[in-house]
């Protein structure tokens, strides 16, 4: 037995609250990256002014998640029964995307660094001034962004959050050579950004593992947890072949339910409607169940 999933009024909010903070977040990563462009441009700091494209990876990343989110939000249809919510699963695979540009374009500037096709620029006050509000905005971005990815299982905001937080670290190698620079180390610059390379890089490998892992239908809850819920109702003899899938806030379950064989077919059914209103109101994550009725298996 099972019933057709459909968008629920909480699952629309979820959808509208997820968009609103990718709005918002839109908005102040394209501050970010406009002040650091136009400085980078008004005083010719090539690390300010490739960190400002950096940041502007951030605000196409959160273009992404709005278009995949408002693809997600809509109801099953014919071509698609289970829902369209995996296209928000897409939008944040696609973070990895940017993510991997960043790296790209991190090691390009360490290495021409490095080889002394970039001219060391004059360091100014101005310069830590902006870099320093700018890695203040971004971490209050990652604060709110890691926040409400939680609160509404938003993998793609969680994505996005870590992402985010790559630029912080990206803003700090900047940082770190503007000092090396003032001091007369201007080495530092390339080093440093070489290693935040490898961060992000690593940063990268996490979002796709966990976009991996949901597009592949890996196991979301554990066979052994539902197992023990289902056999806590009176009537059920056993249970097997428990199959879940989906994201963390959004999953689809069946398995195979074992009934006294004298059993009525209509008080059968009866009982896997109690499985199943257990198991959905235990797990509030199910968006749908089905349920096969079945004799245990001869002994």
């Amino acid at each position: 037995m099972s019933s057709s999933p459909q968008p629920s009024a909480l699952s629309r909010t979820r959808y509208a609250d997820v968009s609103r903070v990718l709005v918002r977040v839109l908005l102040l990563n394209l501050a970010v990256a406009v002040a650091k462009i136009a400085f980078g441009y008004a005083t010719g700091a090539i690390s300010i002014l490739s960190d400002g494209f950096h940041s502007l990876t951030d605000a196409a990343s959160n273009v992404a998640g709005l278009v995949g989110v408002r693809a997600a939000r809509q109801p099953p249809d014919a071509d698609h029964p289970y829902g369209h919510r995996k296209y928000e699963t897409v939008a944040a695979a696609a973070v990895t995307v940017f993510l991997l540009l960043l790296v790209i374009e991190v090691v390009r500037n360490a290495v021409n660094r490095l080889t002394g096709r970039f001219e060391p620029h004059e360091i100014t006050t101005a310069s830590f001034v902006i870099m320093l509000v700018t890695v203040a905005v971004n971490l209050v971005v990652v604060a709110y962004e890691s926040r409400e990815a939680e609160r509404l299982g938003s993998e793609v905001l969680l994505a996005d959050a870590v992402q985010t937080r790559s630029d912080v670290w990206s803003s700090l190698t900047v940082i770190g050579a503007l000092i090396g620079a003032r001091f007369g180390l201007p080495i530092l610059d390339p080093l440093a950004a070489l290693v935040i390379a490898g961060f992000i890089g690593y940063a990268g490998f996490q979002v796709a593992r966990a976009t991996t892992g949901i597009l592949s239908d890996r196991i979301v809850i554990a066979d052994a947890d539902l197992e023990r819920e289902v056999m806590n109702v009176p009537g059920v003899i056993g249970c097997e072949k428990i199959r879940t899938r989906g994201s963390a806030d959004h999953v689809f379950l069946d398995l195979h339910v074992w009934m006294p064989p004298d059993m009525s077919l209509h008080d059968a059914h009866d009982l896997s409607h109690v499985v199943k209103d257990r198991l959905m109101a235990r797990y509030p994550q199910i968006a749908d169940a089905v349920i096969h009725i079945e004799p245990p298996p001869a002994t």
